[in-house]
Protein backbone atom coordinates (compact mmCIF):
# COMPACT_ATOMS: atom_id res chain seq x y z
CA UNK A 1 0.00 0.00 0.00
CA UNK A 2 1.64 3.49 -0.99
CA UNK A 3 -0.21 5.56 0.48
CA UNK A 4 -0.39 6.37 3.89
CA UNK A 5 -2.85 8.89 4.49
CA UNK A 6 -5.35 11.78 2.46
CA UNK A 7 -6.76 14.30 4.17
CA UNK A 8 -11.00 14.56 3.19
CA UNK A 9 -12.70 17.65 2.96
CA UNK A 10 -14.85 18.63 6.01
CA UNK A 11 -16.31 22.68 6.60
CA UNK A 12 -14.71 23.05 9.67
CA UNK A 13 -11.97 20.38 10.94
CA UNK A 14 -9.65 18.61 9.80
CA UNK A 15 -10.62 14.95 8.61
CA UNK A 16 -8.47 12.21 6.98
CA UNK A 17 -8.35 8.39 5.88
CA UNK A 18 -5.06 6.70 7.14
CA UNK A 19 -4.39 3.27 5.35
CA UNK A 20 -2.11 -0.15 6.78
CA UNK A 21 -1.45 -3.32 5.63
CA UNK A 22 -1.96 -3.90 9.06
CA UNK A 23 -4.11 -2.35 12.15
CA UNK A 24 -0.69 -0.93 13.89
CA UNK A 25 0.37 0.77 10.37
CA UNK A 26 -2.98 2.03 9.87
CA UNK A 27 -2.66 3.64 13.76
CA UNK A 28 0.42 4.73 12.64
CA UNK A 29 -0.42 6.56 9.70
CA UNK A 30 -2.95 7.79 11.45
CA UNK A 31 -0.79 9.68 14.29
CA UNK A 32 1.35 10.71 11.15
CA UNK A 33 -1.92 12.42 9.63
CA UNK A 34 -3.15 14.21 12.88
CA UNK A 35 0.73 15.39 13.40
CA UNK A 36 0.76 16.78 9.52
CA UNK A 37 -2.20 19.08 10.50
CA UNK A 38 -0.26 20.73 12.48
CA UNK A 39 3.45 21.26 11.77
CA UNK A 40 5.41 19.67 8.63
CA UNK A 41 6.42 16.56 9.99
CA UNK A 42 9.86 16.37 7.99
CA UNK A 43 11.32 18.87 10.23
CA UNK A 44 11.07 16.85 13.39
CA UNK A 45 14.02 14.99 14.49
CA UNK A 46 14.16 11.12 16.07
CA UNK A 47 15.92 12.33 19.51
CA UNK A 48 13.22 11.13 22.30
CA UNK A 49 10.62 8.10 22.15
CA UNK A 50 7.74 8.02 24.46
CA UNK A 51 5.68 4.77 25.20
CA UNK A 52 2.66 4.69 25.14
CA UNK A 53 -0.03 1.55 26.15
CA UNK A 54 -3.74 2.52 26.45
CA UNK A 55 -6.60 0.23 26.53
CA UNK A 56 -10.45 0.97 25.63
CA UNK A 57 -13.75 -0.97 25.32
CA UNK A 58 -13.35 -1.42 21.61
CA UNK A 59 -11.63 -0.21 18.39
CA UNK A 60 -12.87 3.44 17.66
CA UNK A 61 -12.70 3.81 21.49
CA UNK A 62 -9.15 3.09 21.25
CA UNK A 63 -8.31 5.11 18.64
CA UNK A 64 -9.91 8.26 19.79
CA UNK A 65 -7.47 7.43 23.32
CA UNK A 66 -4.06 7.07 21.20
CA UNK A 67 -4.99 10.65 19.45
CA UNK A 68 -5.88 12.19 22.20
CA UNK A 69 -2.69 10.74 24.31
CA UNK A 70 -0.34 11.82 21.74
CA UNK A 71 -2.20 15.57 21.79
CA UNK A 72 -2.15 15.64 25.58
CA UNK A 73 1.72 14.46 25.40
CA UNK A 74 2.31 17.37 23.05
CA UNK A 75 0.56 20.33 25.18
CA UNK A 76 2.17 19.36 28.44
CA UNK A 77 5.34 17.98 27.62
CA UNK A 78 5.85 20.32 24.75
CA UNK A 79 6.74 17.68 22.31
CA UNK A 80 6.15 17.21 18.61
CA UNK A 81 6.39 13.86 17.01
CA UNK A 82 7.04 12.73 13.47
CA UNK A 83 7.58 8.99 13.76
CA UNK A 84 5.39 6.46 15.46
CA UNK A 85 5.55 2.86 15.84
CA UNK A 86 2.79 0.61 16.90
CA UNK A 87 4.32 -2.41 18.40
CA UNK A 88 0.51 -4.23 18.36
CA UNK A 89 -2.91 -3.45 18.97
CA UNK A 90 -4.63 -6.53 20.57
CA UNK A 91 -8.64 -7.32 20.79
CA UNK A 92 -10.52 -9.76 23.00
CA UNK A 93 -13.65 -10.09 25.08
CA UNK A 94 -11.81 -7.65 27.86
CA UNK A 95 -11.21 -4.71 25.29
CA UNK A 96 -8.82 -3.59 23.18
CA UNK A 97 -5.05 -2.69 24.23
CA UNK A 98 -2.27 -0.47 22.44
CA UNK A 99 1.56 -0.83 22.66
CA UNK A 100 3.57 1.94 21.14
CA UNK A 101 5.82 4.72 20.89
CA UNK A 102 6.08 7.95 19.55
CA UNK A 103 9.12 9.59 18.56
CA UNK A 104 10.09 13.02 18.17
CA UNK A 105 11.57 15.89 20.07
CA UNK A 106 10.89 19.01 22.15
CA UNK A 107 9.16 21.78 20.56
CA UNK A 108 11.67 24.14 19.43
CA UNK A 109 10.13 27.15 17.41
CA UNK A 110 12.79 28.55 15.83
CA UNK A 111 12.37 24.75 13.69
CA UNK A 112 8.75 24.07 13.93
CA UNK A 113 6.13 26.13 12.43
CA UNK A 114 2.41 25.56 13.37
CA UNK A 115 0.15 25.62 11.11
CA UNK A 116 -3.32 24.91 12.09
CA UNK A 117 -3.68 24.19 16.13
CA UNK A 118 -5.67 20.53 16.57
CA UNK A 119 -7.52 20.89 20.19
CA UNK A 120 -8.79 17.60 20.29
CA UNK A 121 -9.90 14.04 18.48
CA UNK A 122 -13.57 13.38 17.71
CA UNK A 123 -15.82 10.24 17.65
CA UNK A 124 -17.46 12.37 14.72
CA UNK A 125 -17.94 9.97 11.01
CA UNK A 126 -14.88 7.58 13.16
CA UNK A 127 -14.30 4.56 11.41
CA UNK A 128 -12.14 1.41 11.97
CA UNK A 129 -12.40 -1.35 8.81
CA UNK A 130 -10.79 -4.05 7.35
CA UNK A 131 -10.45 -3.40 3.76
CA UNK A 132 -9.11 -6.15 0.93
CA UNK A 133 -5.96 -4.29 0.99
CA UNK A 134 -5.46 -3.92 4.88
CA UNK A 135 -6.91 -1.55 7.07
CA UNK A 136 -8.70 2.23 6.64
CA UNK A 137 -8.96 4.41 9.36
CA UNK A 138 -11.24 7.46 9.19
CA UNK A 139 -10.79 10.29 11.83
CA UNK A 140 -11.55 14.13 12.35
CA UNK A 141 -10.03 15.94 14.51
CA UNK A 142 -11.13 19.51 16.21
CA UNK A 143 -9.26 22.56 14.58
Amino acid sequence: MDERFEYLEHTADAKFRAYGKTLEEAFENAAFAMFNVMIDTDTVENKVSQEIELSSEDIEALLFNWLSELLFVFEVETMVFGNFIVDRVEEDNGGCRIYAKAIGEDIDLSRHKFDTEVKAATYNDMKVEKTPQGWMIQATVDT
